[in-house]
Order: C-alpha cells, then sequence, then structure tokens
C-alpha cells in the first residue's frame, strides 16, 4: 500500500505540472500581443513550466524544494543528482562539453543549410529590430523559465522511476508537444521539430547526469545558444521544412556521442520528502 501511495504522488505531481504547463502557455501565448513585447526577444509562454513548478510547490512545497536543490549555485540535488561535487575543474569539465554541443548543433545546422542552398544564412545582429544584448538577455531568462520545470523539476521527478534515457527521451517528446504551434506547419516540419527536441533532451538529461548544482544556468545556457543560433543562422520561423528538417538532424548527430559515452545508470532511491 506505502508503495502505491508512493507512485500515485508521483503520478499527482508530474500531472499537476503537466496541466498547468500547457494551459498557462496556451494563456501567456494569447495574452503576449496585448502585452506589446515583442516575441524576437521573449515569448511569454516560456515561462509556463515555471508556473507548472509553481502550482505543484503549492500543494507539495518540501518535495519540490527537494528536487529543485540541485537548480541552484551550492545546492545538493536529491536522488539521482547526488554525486560528489568534485572540483571546480572537473564541474568545469562536465558544462564545457553541454555548452559546446549547443554550439555543435548551430555549426552543423547552418552548415548543411549553406552547402544545401549554396547560401550561407546568416543574420548581423545589428540588423534585428532590438539590441542583441537585451536579446540576449531575455532569451536566456526565457530559457531559464523553461528548464526550471523540464529539467529542474521534471527531470529528477522521473529519475526516481526511470533510466535517464528513457526519461531525457520523454521529457523531449512532451516538450515538443507542448510547442503546440508546429503542428500549424507541414508534417515534415513538426517532424524535424520533434526530433530536435527529443534528441537535445537526451543531451541535457545525460550532461546533468551528474551535476548536482547550477543545472538551471546550464541547461538554460545550453536553450539560449540553440535558440540565438537559430535567430542568427536559421530561417526555420518562416515555416520552410529544409532548415526545420536540418535542425532536427543536426540535433540527432549532436546526440549520438553522448548516448554512446553515457555509462549504465540505475534507479536510484530519492529521499521520501522530494516523493
Amino acid at each position: 500500500m506505502h508503495k502505491w501511495n508512493e507512485w500515485n504522488k508521483w503520478k499527482a505531481k508530474a500531472g499537476v505540472f503537466l496541466a498547468v504547463t500547457f494551459v498557462t502557455a496556451g494563456i501567456l501565448g494569447a495574452a503576449q500581443p496585448a502585452t506589446g513585447i515583442p516575441t524576437e526577444v521573449i515569448q511569454l509562454t516560456q515561462f509556463g513550466p515555471a508556473l507548472g513548478v509553481a502550482a505543484v510547490a503549492l500543494l507539495w512545497p518540501s518535495p519540490v524544494r527537494a528536487l529543485l536543490a540541485g537548480a541552484w549555485p551550492g545546492g545538493r540535488a536529491a536522488g539521482p543528482s547526488a554525486w560528489p561535487a568534485g572540483r571546480p575543474t572537473r564541474r568545469a569539465r562536465r558544462a564545457l562539453p553541454l555548452l559546446a554541443t549547443a554550439l555543435l548543433i548551430t555549426a552543423l545546422s547552418a552548415g548543411a543549410y549553406g552547402l544545401a542552398t549554396g547560401d550561407a544564412h546568416a543574420t548581423d545582429p545589428r540588423s534585428l529590430d532590438h539590441p542583441f544584448a537585451l536579446i540576449v538577455v531575455a532569451q536566456l531568462i526565457g530559457a531559464c523559465g523553461e528548464e526550471i520545470g523540464w529539467r529542474c523539476f521534471l527531470q529528477p521527478l522521473l529519475r526516481t522511476r526511470f533510466g535517464p534515457l528513457t526519461v531525457s527521451t520523454a521529457i523531449g517528446a512532451v516538450w515538443g508537444v507542448w510547442h503546440v504551434q508546429v503542428f500549424a506547419q507541414a508534417p515534415a516540419y513538426a517532424a524535424g521539430f520533434l526530433l530536435g527536441t527529443v534528441a537535445m533532451s537526451v543531451v541535457l538529461g545525460l550532461g546533468l547526469e551528474r551535476v548536482r548544482a547550477n543545472r538551471l544556468l546550464l541547461a538554460g545556457g545550453f536553450h539560449t545558444l540553440i535558440n540565438l543560433g537559430m535567430l542568427l543562422f536559421m530561417d526555420e520561423e518562416s515555416g520552410a521544412v529544409l532548415p526545420m528538417a536540418l535542425f532536427g538532424a543536426a540535433c540527432l548527430v549532436a546526440a549520438v556521442p553522448w548516448v554512446w559515452r553515457a555509462p549504465a545508470a540505475r534507479i536510484p532511491a530519492m529521499a521520501h520528502s522530494a516523493r
């Protein structure tokens, strides 16, 4: 009976998070035009996951604090992330490959797009409608608004029950579906986008597997680099299939080394307070 109750608690937390994340993102997206905030700078829908975490925290404050412990500097992540902190050089060795993978995805996408079209697509940051420094800061804030939910809350929650690759793949699929606007495009466009979100989620999930602090900044930094790369070097926002298909393929290629090198990971028993 105790195990059954714990299983129901896990499902309840995930269910509340996802319900609030989807609903509030839709509301924020519909309200954005009235605010006058340009989507090039930040999309309000990105704060849906943060509101989802807030809703779960109102119902289960102690477990959420335990799950989010690894998100902050100096934190101590519960469960699968409760590994020795290591020296700063060791932490850097974990952070740099993750951020470098985001740059690799952009380079592969833009390079393949340039070869396929014969024209390297690049936007001068000075030609944007808003100061690039403002866009960078706003993109990081928005990315953290998403990642506090996907990688800092839902990832460690599901890791109490399933392995890292299974969890990362599942979150990537949900993350992709959450971007409901892509399904208004051609099926091949949506498929490329979903491939990208699943592959990036695998990179993030495996890359953060043994990181016990600063997970939010790392995940948000990766997400920001991807968004800025797409803004400056791709034109997938036009709805064209080719750039999105190439982006998805680039994400898949970049994820292969992470899966190849991922150690076998057990499903750890998380502290009772985090369940």
